[in-house]
């Protein structure tokens, strides 16, 4: 008697920042939806703090919703097996905690928009650009993985 193979596991993927307020949540909302459901995505600080409210607006302008995202503790994530470690800050790269060894960590540095100081729309400005910068990179990933 045959029984149905079990579907494959989803393969977690996690990005790590500094405050897990701008980079590493846009990464994840571009990541999820680029991988699509063969991916649970997640994204965590090292020393968490807020989501931006420019973050939340720049993506709401691709139509992913980060209104209900929340800075995490990369503590909250110890112990999972992740696929990926995604860092995308040079500081959370060094503060990286470890993770077994299948895990491939991933570096990604890009410029903090959250540091940009001006009038609203020059802040979103900066959003907008490292949002793009992330997109190419995610959309790059993806393709790799043969799922774009």
């Amino acid at each position: 008697m045959n029984l149905p193979m079990p579907p494959d596991p989803k393969l977690k993927l996690l990005v790590l920042c500094t405050g897990n307020s701008a980079r590493s949540q846009m990464a994840e909302g571009l990541f999820r939806h680029a991988l699509g459901s063969r991916f649970e995505v997640f994204s965590a600080g090292t020393k968490p703090s807020l989501v931006r409210p420019e973050a939340i607006a720049v993506m709401a302008e691709l139509g992913i919703d980060l209104a209900g995202h929340r800075s995490k503790s990369v503590d909250e994530f110890l112990g999972q097996d992740f696929r990926y470690v995604v860092t995308v800050c040079d500081n959370a790269k060094e503060s990286c905690p470890v993770f077994p060894s299948q895990t491939g960590r991933i570096h990604w540095s890009f410029e903090d928009p959250a540091a940009v100081e001006g009038p609203e729309e020059v802040r979103e400005a900066a959003f907008r650009r490292i949002r793009d910068q992330i997109a190419a990179r995610v959309q790059d990933f993806a393709h790799k993985l043969g799922l774009k």
